[in-house]
């Protein structure tokens, strides 16, 4: 048996690690952790941080618009101009105490509609530019601090995504039933063959030690949680379930500082709906999500920024088809212990015809990369060197962008 052989019966597990050690010992100084949520398909950020102080809305919104605060079913007041889809009732405690914030009007500059682009460009952090070989994590992973281990940075799902690629070894783990569903590699007569083929001190046999020994620590935890759930682990495309594992495995692993989680569904182009409907299905369970992640991570919360984003917003019409097609500016959420929350960060640009970019959808005034830098250097502590390399070629910000998070 050669070692390609090997490699296909164990489904890659000797050249990525895919699952950290639970149980590690915990600091003397909690960790600086970011969690980000991708929404993937272009979820409609005018309805989630809802604009009802301009009458252009709902004058190009007749259908979905949701209602003004005060009406029957209307948004959540969250200043004199914004308020918040109402199935997002959960979070409304966080801003309400100043630890949630949003930034409006953000997004790529790259102008593409394209989902496979837009995508690439806000997790390789270079927008334009299709060729750079990794994500922006993946970068920030490798300018932290420290010894490296194997659940430095995780990704919550089958795959590793493309923000998290790159030089620096990543744990993938697809949560829910499946997580500790047998391997080929769990059989002892592939182990022992594995074993012996990467017994060496090469970057290979010590990435394949680190993925074996953090795979066994996991499925002994994870069989003692599933124990303790009702009928095994939830599914794991409900982000509460998400949520609930996330939160124990950050509590309990000190060496975790990045976590990626990738959402679907946010594409509505037909029968969006308003305060109820395809939009407000998936909003509620993100909404209920992300407070449980907050609740859940106890002490840890002070210590954890959150961003949620998409690769793009959506048109400023609804189409005719009761839906919303591709656009351009978008919402970024901030949560977090240390957010300077309670507050709708950057330059509103208006919804007036001559307002929209070309003319149809919101304008982008915050470069992504922007808030996310101030992420990194305020929390992270990344100096300037390793910002250069993370975000290459990033323009100055435009205008201030205020402090999101506390010093």
């Amino acid at each position: 048996m050669n070692r390609r052989d090997l490699l296909g019966m164990a489904g890659g597990v000797a050249l990525a690690p895919l699952l950290g050690p639970v149980w590690a010992a915990r600091a003397d100084e909690a960790p600086q952790r970011l969690v980000v949520v991708m929404l993937r398909g272009a979820v409609d950020g005018l309805n989630v941080v809802v604009p009802y102080g301009e009458q252009a809305y709902y004058d190009a919104r007749p259908t979905i618009a949701i209602q003004k605060p005060g009406a029957d079913n209307g948004a959540l007041p969250l200043d004199g101009h914004f308020a918040l889809h109402p199935a997002l009732a959960a979070l409304l405690p966080l801003w309400n105490d100043g630890k949630l914030a949003f930034i409006h009007a953000a997004g790529s500059p790259d102008p593409s509609r394209s989902h496979f682009d837009a995508q690439q460009f806000i997790e390789n952090g270079t927008p334009g530019h299709a060729t750079t070989p990794d994500g922006w994590m993946n970068r920030v992973l490798a300018a932290l601090p420290g010894p490296r281990t194997p659940t430095d940075a995780l990704s919550v799902g089958p795959t590793l995504p493309f923000i998290l690629k790159g030089s620096v070894a990543v744990a993938n783990l697809p949560l829910g039933p499946k997580a500790a569903q047998p391997m080929a590699i769990d059989q002892p007569q592939v182990a022992s063959a594995f074993d012996k083929l990467y017994a060496g001190n090469d970057r290979q046999s010590l990435a394949y030690r680190q993925g074996r020994e953090a795979r066994t620590e996991l499925i002994a935890d994870m069989s003692t949680e599933e124990q303790m759930a009702d009928a095994g682990a939830p599914p794991a495309d409900a982000l509460p379930a998400m949520a609930d594992h996330l939160a124990g495995l950050m509590t309990k692993d000190r060496h975790l500082r990045l976590a990626f989680v990738s959402l679907g569904g946010w594409d509505t182009h037909v029968n969006q709906g308003n305060h109820a409907g395809q939009l407000a299905n998936r909003l509620k369970p993100l909404g209920d999500g992300l407070a449980e992640l907050a609740q859940k991570l106890g002490p840890d919360w002070n210590d954890t920024v959150i961003v949620v984003i998409s690769e793009f917003g959506r048109t400023v019409h609804e189409n005719g088809n009761a839906g919303t097609d591709h656009g351009h500016g978008n919402v970024i959420w901030v949560l977090g212990g240390k957010v300077n929350g309670g507050k709708i960060y950057g330059e509103w640009p208006g919804l007036a015809t001559a307002q929209l970019y070309q003319g149809r959808d919101l304008a982008v005034t915050t470069d992504y990369r922007h808030p996310l830098a101030q992420i990194l250097e305020r929390h992270m502590r990344l100096n300037n060197a390793a910002m250069a390399k993370i975000f290459p070629g990033m323009p100055a910000p435009r205008g201030n962008l205020g402090q999101i998070l506390a010093a």
